[in-house]
């Protein structure tokens, strides 16, 4: 990963961008964070990487602020095989719609963490689990790269378009590695990079708090897996962006949208992103 683009700040600029979103969601506005209505506060842009995760069946019950404070690229809860009695952890889980999905999920007796370093996200997504009735979720504050739970504590992994903005993504997955039981599973939604992208798109931190730029490449998010410990990763990509879905967010970001956009065509994919750490599940 580009080295210009891991600076300190970013924890900073993400703080300030996803508060921002919480915000606006928690007084019914629409917050698109990974594409281009999070930057131009169109109510009724069409974003190509956030739009149409959800089926309306299975967010009923669900708080509108949830659904509309979801800044995620896919939808892990629906593609994450989970089972009742299972513990799950969300990593950046924002206004808590997947914490919740989650729930259901596992039912009563299981449980579901989400993480997040947001206040604004956080106070939000208690919000959320108290609006929707939902007792055996917990949202806790903190950085995915030090995540505040003891070794082989959750059987299940997700995250929706977050681990894309960690500065140190090794961190994430070595921390990942740890909470995770034996024969735990790592299924995650994110953005990944398929070739060669302009190094303008890597240099703007606009992109990088939309889900872009901080994007892993396909093999070597594989390989981070690898060597952090992960057995049988694999990337199945969901939705494949287009030269056409580029332009909007490309001219947020202040770049040539026309010049850059046809470079891309194709590059960035919404993947989902499955692991499992070794061992015999309890």
């Amino acid at each position: 990963m580009p080295t210009e683009t891991t600076s300190p700040d970013i924890h900073h600029i993400v703080r300030q961008k996803y508060g921002a979103a919480a915000t606006r969601a928690a007084e019914g506005g629409q917050s698109a964070c990974c594409g281009s209505s999070c930057c131009s506060g169109e109510d009724d842009a069409k974003d190509p990487i956030t739009s149409d995760l959800y089926e309306a069946a299975e967010v009923q019950g669900i708080p509108a602020s949830a659904v509309l404070a979801s800044l995620g690229c896919g939808n892990p809860t629906a593609l994450a095989a989970l089972s009742t009695g299972e513990t799950v952890l969300d990593l950046g889980s924002g206004g808590g719609i997947d914490v919740l999905l989650s729930a259901q999920r596992v039912g009563p007796t299981g449980h579901a963490y989400g993480l997040d370093m947001t206040d604004e996200m956080l106070a939000l997504a208690r919000r959320n689990a108290e609006a929707a009735g939902t007792r055996n979720v917990t949202f806790l504050k903190g950085q995915i790269e030090r995540i505040p739970l003891p070794d082989a504590s959750v059987d299940v992994i997700i995250s929706n378009c977050v681990i894309n903005l960690a500065v140190d993504k090794p961190a994430v997955l070595r921390e990942a590695f740890r909470v995770l039981k034996p024969g735990g599973r790592f299924a995650v939604s994110d953005v990944v990079v398929r070739g060669e992208v302009p190094a303008a798109v890597r240099r703007s931190m606009e992109l990088w708090v939309g889900c872009i730029a901080g994007a892993l490449e396909e093999q070597e998010f594989l390989r981070m897996l690898r060597e952090v410990g992960f057995v049988s990763p694999s990337i199945e990509p969901t939705r494949v962006y287009r030269a056409e879905d580029a332009r909007a967010f490309l001219k947020d970001a202040g770049l040539e949208a026309e010049a850059v956009a046809d470079e891309i065509d194709g590059a960035f994919c919404s993947a989902f992103v499955r692991a499992i750490k070794p061992g015999r599940a309890a």
